[in-house]
């Protein structure tokens, strides 16, 4: 996806053997912001698959509210099922911020001005219908600045190194690529901001 403000690439593969990946993604532009998100069931299969759906579907419909909210409807739709980790990262061009949350083991690695390596926390857990804390973090970012979202099937060696020898989103995304394991259910999304 390239818009006039972002610029954004995903790979996504299933668990070998599998034909259905557990992981979902969900990428949306608007004039003022852009919303980027990945669900990782748990398990693998149909089942896992079933979990992480959930995230695309309410995000397409309400990618307007805040994260807090967005995971929070999430999180209702869990009841009896599996569960999925879930992170979701907005950003808003006007404030020039970027915003991120996340329940479980999806991973996020911000490159701002080339030099300074943002990764925040996760909070442990999944969503599974249950009352979750959710953390929304923010950051100020920069024009040209990297964002990297991965599951973990995602094993990287060096998310600083991988982002500081990349020039930009689709090096990034052919860097990361070349270097992962295959074989396990894998999505990540590699983006830049352009404004």
């Amino acid at each position: 996806m390239i818009t006039d403000n972002v610029e954004v690439y995903v790979y996504q593969e299933a668990k070998f053997g599998n034909r259905e990946c557990g992981d979902t993604y969900f990428l949306h532009a608007e004039e003022d912001y852009f919303i980027c998100a990945i669900a990782d069931g748990l398990g693998n299969g149909p089942i896992a698959r079933q979990s992480a759906q959930i995230l695309p579907k309410v995000l397409k419909e309400f990618h307007h509210e805040s994260i807090d909210e967005l995971l929070s409807r999430c999180n209702e739709h869990m009841v009896q099922k599996r569960g999925a980790a879930v992170a979701i990262v907005k950003a808003d061009y006007k404030k020039k911020v970027i915003q991120y949350s996340c329940v479980g083991n999806v991973r996020f690695y911000m490159l701002q001005d080339r030099s300074k390596m943002i990764y925040p926390l996760p909070v442990m857990g999944y969503l599974s219908g249950r009352p979750q804390k959710l953390k929304t973090q923010q950051y100020n970012y920069q024009k040209g600045d990297l964002f990297f979202l991965h599951s973990d099937g995602v094993d990287l060696r060096s998310p600083k190194a991988s982002m500081k020898e990349s020039s930009g989103p689709y090096e990034l995304y052919q860097n990361v690529l070349q270097s992962i394991e295959h074989g396990d259910d894998a999505t990540f999304i590699a983006g830049s901001l352009l404004l």
